[in-house]
């Protein structure tokens, strides 16, 4: 072992207190080592606590208890379409047969308990999608387990009220009517302390690290790869304003989210613009630099999970403007979304990340971004029935909000095509008439509102609004490569010995597809059980 003082000693140093993170702590913990988290900030939990906290999981034991059962073949064949052969098939081949474990493994040695969630598969028109069945969440947790640590938990600026994804996706449909949401059952368990989604998941596996006294460092930064020759044997973190180095004998592995707040990382490797990124802004990057700093190779660098985002001026999270997902706005009926040119782009109703990619056409023309700047465009009868972002129904227009008697005032406020936009519009009233849009399918959406199709209603009753759209994202995909343990590989397909990755820091076994609902997070705790498993095992050998 090298001469260097230590100022801790363990087998093994996970980077970054998520999903991934947490669930690869619990398993190295289980196959025999010390462990120790180290978190960059004073909260735990990363993106994985501020979002729904779902996760995509094939062959889930739910499927086969509601007599939707999954086969492999079938979940296979789905991956491979959607991963778009950016990821090798022995990865997303580890992630069909292994999710499926962690989920039970965690069920039956931790307080981690999940349920059902009755969300169709992004893609279901594809060979191998399931109508539902592969989606779950985690059950309602009580936080006041957690102790002096449930202060640390780190809330979600979005996901504030304890409705679960099941509750609040199709039970009360709250994501696009918020008044339907029980208000006084929801206060009681805010009064209890009972948490859902993302806190619910890093609560019930935060507690199992607690229960095993895993040592959390929170506010220590990793900063550099401690290798001693080839093979990665500590951490360089920064703690109290000074260097604190963390010996790791069976390696580091890196869980410490995206680098989509890194505005020089994204410049570097994006190809387009995500400027209202959705995630904490202590995602820069830190695992990605350090693996590359370490000789790690790189793959899937120029992808997103993508998501259109909206913003109310001033709102901020983590000392930075507040960026929301565009839900309600892009969905329900009486709404489109047009650019400059006032023309409709895409199916409003795609999956959230199919629709963040169109914010990167180019225009061969003009070499500038087609669909940036880009608008959500609404009428009276829109903002008389849905929320715009957390202006409801009732509720009087905000001053950020655009909105005019005509389309074409609407336009200039915008700074939008005025006659494009009403011949945009026009056509869309004829397509809801005729229940049918040729142009993108968005009659073909599966969501079912009160209107004269599913998500089609005419924009035809002044005021007129419009809302700006931005791209967005939860997360970036793109990182060091990994073999099926988990290990990084370098720039020669050799693994760096003592060094592994799990989550939105490494190359996404995705690809450029995104599965369905939880999908981040399913492949990202997967990701991290094999990591802790195997780190274990080279204390061991």
């Amino acid at each position: 072992m090298s001469n260097i003082s230590w100022d801790l000693e363990t087998d093994v140093v996970v980077l970054g207190s998520g999903g991934a993170g947490l669930t690869a702590a619990l398993l190295a913990h289980d196959h025999g080592a010390r462990v120790t988290i180290v978190e960059r900030s004073d909260k735990i939990g990363g993106t994985t606590a501020v979002s729904g906290g779902g996760l995509w999981i094939p062959l889930n034991r739910f499927m086969e208890e509601s007599g939707t059962p999954d086969s492999r073949d079938a979940a296979l064949t789905y991956c491979k379409r959607l991963t778009g052969g950016r990821a090798t098939d022995e990865l997303v081949e580890t992630f069909v047969d292994t999710g499926h474990e962690m989920v039970r493994y965690l069920e039956e040695r931790t307080p981690v308990e999940f349920s059902a969630w009755s969300l169709p598969d992004y893609h279901p028109n594809l060979e191998g999608a399931r109508m539902g069945g592969r989606s779950i969440e985690p059950l309602p947790f009580d936080k006041n387990q957690l102790g002096g640590w449930a202060e640390k938990l780190r809330a979600s600026p979005t996901f504030m009220l304890p409705a679960t994804l099941q509750e609040a996706t199709f039970k009360y449909q709250s994501h696009i009517r918020p008044a339907n949401l029980p208000m006084d059952e929801m206060v009681q368990r805010m009064e209890q302390g009972v948490v859902t989604c993302g806190n619910a998941l890093v609560g019930r596996l935060l507690k199992g690290c607690l229960d095993r006294e895993i040592p959390i460092l929170v506010e220590t930064r990793g900063r550099e790869l401690i290798k001693e020759g080839e093979s990665v044997i500590g951490l360089l973190g920064e703690r109290d304003g000074r260097d604190y180095r963390i010996s790791a004998a069976g390696g580091v592995i890196l869980a410490s989210g995206g680098f989509e707040w890194n505005d020089q990382l994204k410049t570097r490797f994006l190809p387009g613009t995500v400027s209202h990124p959705n995630s904490p802004p202590g995602n820069e990057g830190d695992g990605l630099l350090m693996a590359i700093e370490a000789g790690a190779m790189l793959g899937n660098m120029t992808e997103v999970w993508g998501s259109p985002a909206a913003v109310v001026p001033g709102e901020e999270y983590g000392g930075v403007q507040l960026n929301r997902i565009l839900i309600a706005e892009r969905l329900c009926p009486h709404a489109i979304i047009v650019n400059r040119r006032g023309r409709r782009f895409a199916n409003e109703g795609a999956p959230y990340n199919e629709l963040g990619k169109v914010f990167n056409e180019v225009d061969p023309a003009t070499n500038v971004y087609r669909n940036v700047p880009a608008w959500s465009i609404l009428d009276k009868q829109y903002r008389d029935r849905y929320p715009v972002i957390t202006v409801m129904p009732g509720d009087p227009d905000p001053e950020w909000l655009m909105s005019d008697e005509s389309l074409d005032g609407l336009a200039r406020q915008a700074g939008i095509d005025g006659q494009s936009l009403a011949d945009t519009v026009q056509r869309w009233n004829g397509f809801v008439g005729d229940k049918n849009d040729p142009d993108f399918g968005r009659h073909r959406s599966p969501v079912d509102f009160e209107a004269p199709h599913p998500s089609m209603g005419t924009i035809e009753r002044p005021p007129f609004y419009a809302l700006p759209v931005h791209p967005g994202t939860l997360g970036t995909k793109g990182g060091p490569i990994t073999n099926s343990s988990g290990q990084v590989l370098d720039n020669r397909g050799d693994v760096i010995a003592g060094l592994y990755a799990a989550g939105n820091v490494m190359a996404s076994p995705a690809g450029a597809g995104y599965y369905g609902g939880g999908a981040t997070i399913g492949l990202a705790m997967t990701w991290g059980y094999i990591c802790g498993i195997n780190a274990a095992k080279s204390v061991a050998n």
